[in-house]
């Protein structure tokens, strides 16, 4: 088993498309991280819950809005590589998520990035969802 907090099974992700959760990051601050389904080993990818271009959460409690292995930002359209976090289009082009580090085992998605520790399932305000979205999916 890997050193770390086991998050969620990797069928889980896939099954709901994405999970999201809120850990401390080195100064304490809360964040909220998601976890996403990719077709790369291990199957799935955590990113920072925000789109770099404007502060946009991704995930407002809903899920991840993804399309075809792109993982698109509700406010702007950009579209990110769910296995890379690179964006080529849009206004957050030229950009790329913040990644956090995970480990899969058999089957268990573990976070295992030093610079983070686990504080719980979920947003960090859910009753504040902060979505300024004009998109409609």
């Amino acid at each position: 088993m890997p050193d770390g907090t086991k998050l969620t099974d990797v069928e889980a992700v896939t099954e709901r498309g994405s999970y999201r959760f809120t850990a401390a990051d080195p100064f304490t601050n809360d964040r909220e991280i998601v976890l996403v389904p990719c077709d790369e080993d291990p199957g799935v990818r955590a990113w920072i819950n925000t789109c770099p271009h404007e502060s946009q959460r991704f995930d407002t409690g809903d899920g991840v809005p993804i399309r075809d292995g792109e993982v698109i930002c509700p406010r702007h359209g950009s579209l990110f590589d769910a296995c890379s976090g690179e964006c080529d289009n849009g206004p957050a082009a030229g950009t790329a998520l913040r990644g956090v580090e995970v480990a899969v085992e058999d089957g268990a998605v573990y976070l295992t990035d030093g610079d983070y520790s686990f504080r719980h399932e979920g947003g960090t305000d859910d009753d504040d969802p902060g979505s300024t979205s004009h998109l409609s999916l």
